[in-house]
């Protein structure tokens, strides 16, 4: 694919969500577009900073997402705002979610991960992030380079697609 400069086409995406629900999409869309033979580049700034630790330890939370239903006993069952305050709730949600994605033959984070390494995405980690949270880059997997604000926004200038996730 080719842009009217000749060039090979590029996504950048902004990743800010570090929950095992929000991990997916950034990593999915960034292997099926390298896939596709586009030059994509990931953000990671806060929260999604942590998809790229060494270990990951990624849970869901049902707190403010009133969408989340998980299929249960023929049905769905929706998890109103009030469960996430009772001790336990965000654990069994994360186990529900590991399970029906095991159940689903669906990739792991660490896997897609791993397939977006091996596809060339290039990974930023945000260094004023990596600052705040007290991060080094030896909690990080290899591969990512650190890079600002700046460093984004040179890559989304170029880019034919930018998301925000």
């Amino acid at each position: 694919m080719s842009n009217e400069t000749g060039n090979a086409k590029r996504m950048s995406m902004i990743v800010s969500k570090g929950t095992l629900d929000w991990a997916y999409p950034p990593f999915i869309l960034a292997t099926t577009a390298a896939a596709m033979n586009l030059d994509v580049t990931m953000f990671f700034t806060f929260y999604g900073l942590t998809l790229l630790k060494k270990k990951l330890d990624l849970h869901v939370s049902p707190l403010g997402n009133p969408a989340m239903e998980m299929p249960m006993l023929g049905t769905r069952l929706g998890m109103p705002n009030i469960l996430a305050a009772i001790p336990g709730v965000d654990a069994a949600a994360t186990t529900m979610m590991k399970n029906l994605i095991k159940k689903k033959g669906i990739a792991s984070i660490e896997e897609l991960r791993s397939m977006a390494i091996e596809a060339d995405v290039k990974m930023i980690a945000c260094q004023m992030t990596m600052d705040l949270f007290e991060y080094s880059m030896e909690d990080l997997i290899e591969g990512p380079v650190l890079g600002g604000a700046a460093t984004y926004i040179e890559t989304a200038s170029k880019s034919d697609i930018n998301l925000f996730i």
